[in-house]
């Protein structure tokens, strides 16, 4: 009996970290900021920089998700939301400063880092898509319990300023966790297929959308086994990894979009920190 409680005791302390893998709130450029509000507050009325924002809840508490870009200044922010009586109120939060590093990176396929010109007209009609991807937003309240998406080494993270083939580009976009070639992909959690497809830079690619605003992106597949309009379960295996589009060998880029902006997907994915911190190890 003695031990059957010790066991019970245990389990309980064990659950939080486990059982919920509640989002970490980090108020930094490329981080999330979680702000708690109350049956006052109406939260669909929530909006930062004019963008409208998700509401998660957690053991009966809600909570407004902001996403914060890598261009975000640190000082003082604020979000504006209704209360119950129609007057916006303002919640401020304070983002400090974070450096990200610099990470370089060699591509064979040159083409990749300097397209031709003829790629060009591709690659814009590809961005328009990507656009409407990352504003699309349906009324569905999202679920915070996500899910890793693939077995294997994290070998690069979000924020880090990249150069590839000693150039200069945009700081990476997600977190890139590596695999061998065909390993299954699963849906970090249930959603709708809004975009798939093959895209120059980004190769074989799915976007689910989780509701308001908060979405998942899948890069570099292998193979693609669902089409845009698909409804999707949380562990759902929607394609397999790869290493189409512009990269260095196999692996999945995970992205996580709220309100609009880029975010670390490691801010959703406590599970990670084990790995995450031998990754910073390593560097």
């Amino acid at each position: 009996m003695k031990h059957l409680i010790k066991i019970s005791l245990l389990l309980l302390f064990i659950a939080p970290h486990f059982a919920f893998a509640f989002p970490k709130s980090n108020p930094v450029p490329g981080g999330i900021v979680l702000l708690s509000i109350n049956n006052n507050h109406q939260a669909n009325t929530a909006r930062y920089k004019n963008k409208k924002l998700a509401v998660i809840s957690q053991q009966g508490k809600k909570y407004v998700l902001v996403g914060l870009s890598l261009s975000t200044k640190p000082g003082a922010h604020f979000i504006n939301i209704k209360n119950t009586t129609g007057k916006t109120e303002k919640l401020r939060f304070t983002v400090k400063p974070k450096t990200y590093k610099a990470q370089y990176l060699t591509i064979k396929n040159k083409r990749k880092v300097n397209p031709y010109k003829k790629d060009m007209t591709r690659i814009l009609s590809e961005k328009k898509r990507k656009s409407a991807a990352k504003k699309n937003w349906s009324p569905v309240p999202p679920h915070a319990d996500f899910n890793v998406p693939v077995e294997g080494r994290i070998s690069s993270i979000f924020g880090l300023r990249r150069f590839f083939n000693e150039q200069a580009r945009r700081p990476h976009s997600g977190l890139d966790i590596a695999a061998p070639q065909g390993t299954p992909i699963k849906a970090i959690e249930s959603g709708t297929v809004i975009e798939s497809g093959d895209f120059f830079f980004s190769g074989n690619m799915v976007y689910l959308d989780h509701g308001q605003g908060v979405i998942s992106l899948y890069a570099h597949m292998h193979t693609i086994n669902v089409k845009s309009g698909d409804k999707i379960t949380k562990g759902q295996i929607i394609g397999t990894v790869g290493e189409t589009g512009r990269v260095t060998g196999p692996h999945l880029h995970l992205a996580i979009i709220a309100n609009q902006t880029l975010v670390d997907p490691l801010q959703f994915l406590p599970q990670l920190s084990d790995k995450a911190a031998k990754y910073y190890k390593s560097k």
